[in-house]
């Protein structure tokens, strides 16, 4: 790997300690004040319209500003939150809550859009498949490691000890902001290219590839689905147990399972489609189990949709990169952009449904797990579809190359 792309991962590492400990332990937070579904939703639906604004202005400051203006902005975000944490009390908690949620969700929008961006444009193609490799590596040993050092700092000072630590890294994000490459997108430039009209914002570039519209489908279909996943299996260990260090273990058990689905990935060779099914029928399993809502259910759902969403996500990450490879930088920028902004807007519609929740059983849960199964088992066929479409495009589009006249 080159010098820059070597500093875009000790970056993601830095970030991800402070993401990691946010996605538990802030969570946690606000859950044991009263245990309310209805709580932790609306931080996260609060964080993620936030992030998905933040990313969409991130991708448009980076025609002017390099990623190390866009990364010092997230630390500043991050360390806005802790402070937030530590001296802001109000007697109205879901306005707490909700302004809350403002600076995390700027942290993250301005930290991914960076990072995948300064991937997207510096990377060489054959630096991609040892960076990616490597943040598989460290992820899995910061999923483990993480949880159970906070827990522990959070057990001997409590949450600000915790807080302050926090801190600390989000100081030295800001310090090695410094010293990341100037990457940056300058604006087109050409007269001659067509433009769509501003209300557009780029939608029918970022979907005009072959195989777009289920590509489209899929993104609807997988927000759902993703938040459904993200938001329950920490309530699920919430509502297992609330000692700290046990919710730690309970997390690194499921990191094991993760990388138990690793070995077997390796082992056994079945083509991506078949791996995409088995990830999605696991899922749907683990969802299914949760529906008992005893505490080894629970655990074995989280066990069990930690190893699906392993599968899931190689794959279907990889695919929808896989369709786009063909299009230019600034199309690339474009489609990441509205990627996220559709997988935020349906998030967000998965987390309205869970206000009204009191407990994770009942008709009012059940028929969220139905709808989020169906969304589920529609993935991978919109993913075949949009691959029929691609690989049939690009066929027709090889053999017309190889036949033009030298």
């Amino acid at each position: 790997m080159s010098k820059d792309i070597r500093k875009l991962l000790i970056m993601n590492i830095i970030s991800s300690i402070i993401s990691i400990y946010i996605a538990i332990f802030v969570n946690l937070y606000i859950w044991e004040e009263g245990n309310g579904i209805g709580d932790v939703s609306l931080y996260n639906l609060s964080m993620y319209i936030c992030w998905g604004l933040t990313f969409a202005l991130a991708s448009k400051l980076i025609n002017k500003y390099s990623i190390r203006l866009l990364l010092a902005i997230s630390a500043l975000c991050g360390a806005a939150a802790f402070v937030y944490l530590m001296t802001v009390h109000l007697d109205n908690r879901w306005l707490w809550i909700t302004l809350l949620g403002i600076p995390v969700g700027m942290m993250f929008g301005f930290s991914q859009s960076s990072q995948n961006l300064g991937v997207a444009m510096q990377g060489k193609e054959n630096e991609l498949a040892p960076y990616f490799a490597a943040i598989n590596i460290t992820s899995q040993a910061l999923n483990m490691a993480v949880p159970i050092l906070s827990a522990a700092v959070i057990q001997g000072f409590g949450y600000r000890g915790s807080f302050i630590t926090m801190l600390i890294f989000i100081i030295i994000m800001l310090a090695y902001s410094a010293t990341m490459p100037r990457i940056y997108l300058p604006a087109p430039t050409s007269l001659q290219e067509p433009r769509e009209p501003f209300y557009t914002l780029g939608f029918r570039s970022a979907f005009s590839y072959p195989g777009a519209k289920w590509v489209l489908l899929s993104l609807l279909a997988s927000g759902v689905f993703l938040q459904f996943q993200n938001l329950f299996a920490l309530l699920f260990t919430f509502s297992v147990t609330q000692n700290k260090l046990l919710i730690a273990l309970l997390n690194l058990l499921y990191t094991l399972s993760s990388l138990l689905g690793l070995l077997l990935y390796r082992r056994i060779k079945f083509n991506e489609m078949w791996w995409l099914w088995i990830g999605t029928s696991l899922l749907a399993l683990g969802f299914v189990i949760a529906l008992l809502h005893h505490p080894a259910m629970l655990i074995t759902s989280n066990v069990l949709t930690s190893i699906g969403m392993f599968y899931f996500s190689i794959v279907w990450n990889a695919q929808q990169f896989k369709y786009i490879k063909h299009l230019d930088p600034a199309t690339k920028r474009t489609f990441l952009v509205w990627r996220e902004c559709i997988l935020v807007f349906t998030r967000c519609l998965l987390l309205s449904l869970t206000f009204t929740l009191t407990e994770m059983q009942g008709l009012a849960f059940g028929i969220i797990v139905f709808i989020t199964i169906a969304c589920l088992f529609a993935i991978p066929v919109f993913q075949r579809l949009a691959g029929l479409e691609n690989s049939k495009h690009n066929q027709v589009h090889g053999a017309a190359t190889k036949q033009m006249p030298l």
